[in-house]
């Protein structure tokens, strides 16, 4: 069995309230028309019954007067037979009338709508009808005055028995026809005017849904940006339309940027393999070497297969030590410890550090600031590691004789560190991984494969902050900013 859509179960619900609908309006519409008609009918024969009690004598001090009365009657039913005459006594009951025998149902009439007329209340008034149980029906009223007391009523039924039973038979074939095309002709408007609005509501809807089912988080490139919303649009469809386009194409987005993350784990793994094998190899090698020679060794060729070894261990203990950092950094376990302190003395603490290895390379170090420079608040240990990487990184790659610069200097809000030097600097092919895949450079950018750099760029990250490398017309030029303790005035 299929199952009906969302647009079709709306169109039934709307076929079913159109239709009921129908049917309220047309009863509504058959009861307007139908007190429409009583007004105009009371309205114009209002005056009959005064007519009637004023023109003719049709009740004494002895009573009603037969002869008289039966004259009037046989006078009304030539002229006017859609009418139904009866004399009232003052408290409704009937004393003279024309119905056939058998007809008469009631002998006695509420006069309180007779009352109400006679007071000028609003039209249409239904009173009682003699020849039904139940049937109440316009009238015309007027008192008789007979010696100037009121002796009763003459009650004139407007639509009296003979047209109510003429305007049935007319009225049930016609009326049933005319409800019936009515109702058809309303309906189906109704109902097309419904399909139509609800397949328009609806088409942003359906647009959302085949856009769900052609999504495809695996596509090879990310969805394009929605197109902005109009301004002002309240259409709730529209704007979740727009959403779920929003939110498709960002997870595109991330996805493309885990797939490149989990492919840059893999390299920065292959990578920090290879990088390990080389040192691990040499030392078991050399290691290997002491085992089974040691007894042929000289005391010279045994010292220095351990020098060697040794320097290769520690070569794996800083690239360890460093993948290590680095993982701190990455899975935030590392809390920044805010102090307010000043730059310079930091760069030049660093500096001293660097004296040693400088003057073996005949490398000269020069830092350059402004007196006054103002404090800066950060984490100092981090900071000092920083400047540590840095400067390592420039000493390694700096040629012998070289030259490496540290400059500092203020903006609005930060202070502005760089650290240059002469070397070969970093391949335009290499720039735009350098702080993405840490073993990207491999041995040109140092023994521990870039981890340096990317240690760096976590470190400054912490701090709000960003690192980048910039053109330089000799080597490499890495620029970053530390905030001010008090930002500038």
């Amino acid at each position: 069995m299929i199952k009906p859509n969302l647009w079709q179960k709306l169109a039934a619900v709307i076929a079913a309230l159109m239709l009921m609908c129908c049917m309220a309006l047309l009863a509504l519409q058959m009861r307007a028309n139908t007190r429409h008609e009583q007004e105009v009918v009371q309205r114009l024969s209002l005056g009959l019954a005064e007519h009637i009690a004023q023109r003719s004598e049709l009740m004494d001090t002895s009573g009603m007067r037969d002869a008289a009365v039966r004259a009037l009657f046989g006078q009304l039913m030539a002229v006017n037979p859609s009418v139904e005459v009866y004399l009232l006594d003052d408290q409704g009951r009937i004393l003279g009338h024309d119905a056939p025998s058998g007809h008469l149902v009631r002998n006695k009439v509420d006069v309180a709508p007779l009352r109400r007329l006679l007071s000028g209340a609003p039209l249409p008034i239904l009173g009682d009808d003699p020849r039904s149980a139940d049937g109440r029906k316009v009238f015309s009223a007027a008192p008789l005055i007979v010696q100037g007391r009121q002796a009763g009523y003459v009650y004139v039924v407007l639509v009296g028995e003979h047209r109510q039973m003429l305007a049935d038979d007319l009225a049930a074939g016609s009326q049933w026809n005319t409800t019936w095309w009515s109702v058809m002709l309303v309906g189906s408007l109704g109902l097309l005017a419904g399909l139509v609005a609800f397949y328009w509501v609806t088409r942003p809807l359906r647009r959302l849904t085949r856009r769900i089912q052609a999504f495809d988080i695996d596509a090879p490139t990310p969805l394009p940006p929605p197109e902005p919303l109009r301004p002002g649009e309240r259409d709730e469809l529209v704007i979740l339309e727009h959403a779920h386009a929003q939110m498709a194409q960002r997870l595109g987005e991330q996805w493309q940027q885990l797939r490149q993350q989990d492919l840059q784990r893999r390299e920065l793994v292959a990578n920090i393999s290879h990088d390990l094998r080389t040192p691990l190899s040499s030392l078991h090698g050399y290691l290997e070497t002491l085992a089974l020679k040691d007894a042929t060794l000289s005391p010279d060729e045994r010292r220095r297969y351990l020098g060697i070894a040794l320097a290769q261990s520690a070569k794996v203990g800083r690239l360890a030590r460093a993948l290590f950092e680095l993982a701190r950094l990455e899975h935030g376990e590392v809390r920044l410890e805010w102090e307010v302190f000043a730059l310079p003395e930091l760069l030049q603490d660093v500096l001293q550090k660097f004296e040693l290895a400088a003057q073996a390379r005949n490398q000269r170090l020069h830092a350059e600031f402004p007196p006054g420079l103002p404090l800066v608040r950060a984490d100092l240990g981090l900071v000092e590691r920083v400047l540590t990487n840095l400067l390592d990184n420039a000493l390694r790659h700096a040629p012998e004789g070289g030259r490496i610069e540290v400059c500092l200097r203020a903006t609005a809000d930060s202070i502005e560190v760089s650290v240059a030097d002469d070397g070969p600097g970093v391949a335009a092919a290499l720039r735009a991984q350098l702080f993405q895949a840490p073993a990207a450079l491999g041995a040109r950018r140092g023994e521990n494969g870039g981890l340096g750099l990317l240690i760096v760029q976590r470190i400054v990250q912490l701090h709000g902050r960003r690192i980048e490398l910039r053109d330089s017309e000799r080597g490499a030029l890495f620029v970053f900013a530390l905030p001010r303790a008090e930002p500038a005035a």
